[in-house]
């Protein structure tokens, strides 16, 4: 449930292929049922880092229809709500955001468990996760001096801004944004022109209260 989980919302997991006893009957182990649907084409698997993900937006819409169950209940309540999320972020509303994503993360909570920004970034990708439709969304995207956690770039036909999202974990949105600024994350456009949403999200472990804060800028 974990590595389905995270290869929705958008992340490359290690798996072990070497167990996997090339039949479809045998399956001892979650990695030698990925391996298979990596053989039937529905995972991409890269043999240097010996990781897989989903390939494109029509596969993971197929994976989507397979967990409608109640054991991902709380995952399905995450990408329904993921259309009011985007649509708050784009009106900047910090309160609200914050509530959402907190809700997110208490609701899948078992499986995300938070120990830095990486699982902070797995939860933001699963609660953002239908701007894929608008968007193509960037994990580390290099730029300037380093590296952006996450950059929504629109599609042809999107007039919305662009997104460049940077996450903390026990530090505050104002850190998260002044990074953005002064590693000058926004070289990574480059011939991009128009309006650029700077969104600064912030962790704190001991009070479990996430919270979020905006500065749009024009390029």
């Amino acid at each position: 449930r974990d590595k389905i989980i995270r290869m929705i919302a958008g992340e490359h997991i290690s798996i072990n292929t070497k167990t996997f006893q090339n039949d479809m009957c045998t399956f001892d182990t979650a990695d030698d049922i990925l391996t298979l649907l990596v053989h039937l084409g529905y995972l991409t698997y890269d043999f240097d880092t010996k990781t897989a993900w989903i390939p494109n937006k029509e596969v993971r819409q197929e994976f989507l229809n397979s967990i409608q169950g109640q054991e991902f209940q709380t995952v399905n309540n995450a990408i329904h709500r993921s259309d009011k999320l985007l649509q708050l972020t784009l009106a900047q509303n910090a309160e609200k955001v914050a509530e959402m994503l907190q809700e997110v993360h208490c609701d899948n909570c078992s499986v995300i468990q938070y120990n830095d920004e990486n699982s902070l970034a797995c939860v933001l990708s699963l609660a953002y996760y239908s701007a894929q439709d608008s968007y193509v969304v960037y994990r580390e995207l290099q730029g300037g001096e380093g590296f952006a956690d996450l950059v929504f770039v629109p599609r042809t036909g999107n007039h919305n801004p662009v997104m460049i999202v940077e996450l903390k974990w026990n530090q505050t949105t104002g850190i998260a944004l002044e990074q953005i600024k002064d590693r000058k994350y926004i070289r990574c456009l480059k011939d991009y022109h128009g309006k650029v949403l700077f969104v600064g999200v912030n962790y704190d472990k001991k009070s479990k209260k996430h919270t979020c804060q905006f500065e749009m800028v024009e390029i």
